[in-house]
């Protein structure tokens, strides 16, 4: 058992997805994983969604040197070992991983903007965990970056004890593996825009965070929710989750237009989820005047946005939310909650269960813009499923 193995402080193998560089295909590697340290957890994962982020980090759309990596930091699973100081979580405990492990120290954690911890975006973008280091090794000794500062596309993952996010047992752990990105960033999106009951809203791109940028809207008592996508199916999966009205983009259609004739001239709030020049500017252009749009979607290095600056006249606001602009412990306990109400579902959003070796498949169909989100169901038992 893995737990055995760290317990004598040895390295052990693990099952892990592996970017080697861009543009070639992710593959499945027999990579080395060594044991927690110092405030540190060892997870055994369960299950992990496959998110655009993901796809921008396999197409080296987020800078140099990113690789090689173990991917993903979007899942779930269960603790098997804790590294010394670690108090708030022990082994047999359900958690979801939060890829922003907030120090509580630097000036933005300091301000309460935990999301923005200067600590934790140094150490993420150079892949190492928050001591600067990593614990992934190739077989001939290479090191390997951690995706996101949680590497969660492998059986086993070690991450930073405030990186693992204790769930209740009664939420399924492939549902459970969506809460810690694209859940919360979608309804802490919505949150920080702070709509109001009968807001109207539309909603530009309608993948995994999409949907839930969607619920959000929902709970938050929005009265008119218009979800704009290129594909039919997630226009669908859109007005089950709340979408009152739905856009079908590409083909030469204007977006714009058709969502100002359904709104009778704007909205107070629009959410552009894609991350693209074209997307974060229809937010703009649909937005009433002294309407708000917030940019959720990633966009790759080096693309740039160009506004009619006459139109600041009109009060209009544009804005960035990154992972739901809120502590992501406290809104985990409060998302979770809501799923155990009834209110917010986890499961619809998912088009495909898939199993480790099919993730190149999965960013393939992110690629085509196809489904909403893929699980990768990697312990089938403690997943609570089987693809």
């Amino acid at each position: 058992m893995a737990s055995d193995v760290a317990a004598r402080g040895a390295a052990f193998e693990i099952r892990a997805v592996v970017l080697r560089e861009p543009g070639r295909p992710v593959e499945v590697e027999t990579v080395f994983l060594q044991p927690p340290r110092r405030g540190e957890v060892l997870v055994r994962v369960a299950a992990a969604g496959v998110c655009h982020s993901d796809l921008h980090l396999a197409d080296g759309e987020l800078g140099e040197g990113r690789w090689p990596m173990v991917l993903g930091h979007e899942g779930a699973g269960v603790v098997e070992a804790v590294g010394e100081e670690v108090g708030d979580v022990r082994p047999g405990d359900h958690v979801g991983f939060c890829f922003v492990p907030a120090c509580g120290a630097c000036r933005a954690c300091r301000a309460g903007r935990r999301t923005l911890c200067e600590t934790a975006a140094r150490n993420s973008v150079a892949g190492m965990l928050m001591d600067g280091t990593s614990r992934l090794r190739a077989l001939d000794g290479t090191v390997l970056q951690h995706g996101l500062m949680v590497a969660c596309f492998a059986d086993h993952a070690v991450v930073p004890a405030a990186g693992a996010v204790p769930l209740p047992t009664s939420v399924p752990l492939w549902q459970a593996a969506l809460l810690g990105c694209g859940v919360v960033t979608g309804i802490g999106a919505v949150n920080r825009a702070g709509l109001r009951v009968g807001a109207s809203v539309c909603v530009i791109g309608c993948g995994g965070v999409g949907l839930q940028v969607i619920a959000g809207a929902r709970l938050a008592g929005a009265r008119t929710i218009v979800a704009v996508d290129t594909d039919e199916g997630k226009l669908s999966l859109a007005r089950g989750r709340g979408a009152t009205h739905a856009v079908l983009a590409g083909g030469g259609r204007s977006v714009v237009g058709e969502v100002l004739a359904i709104t009778g001239g704007g909205v107070e709030h629009a959410f552009e989820v894609v991350g693209r020049a074209a997307t974060i500017r229809q937010a703009w252009d649909v937005l009433a005047p002294g309407g708000t749009a917030t940019v959720v979607g990633l966009a790759p290095h080096g693309v740039e946005v160009c506004l009619p600056a006459i139109e600041f006249l009109s009060e209009k606001t544009i804005t960035g939310s990154y992972y739901g602009s809120t502590d992501v412990h406290a809104a985990l306990g409060q998302l979770v909650e809501l799923v155990v109400d009834g209110r917010l579902d986890l499961g619809d959003v998912v088009s495909d269960l898939i199993r480790l070796d099919d993730v190149e498949l999965a960013l393939e169909r992110l690629r085509r813009g196809q489904g909403a989100r893929s699980v990768v169901v990697i312990d089938e038992k403690l997943a609570g499923v089987g693809p």
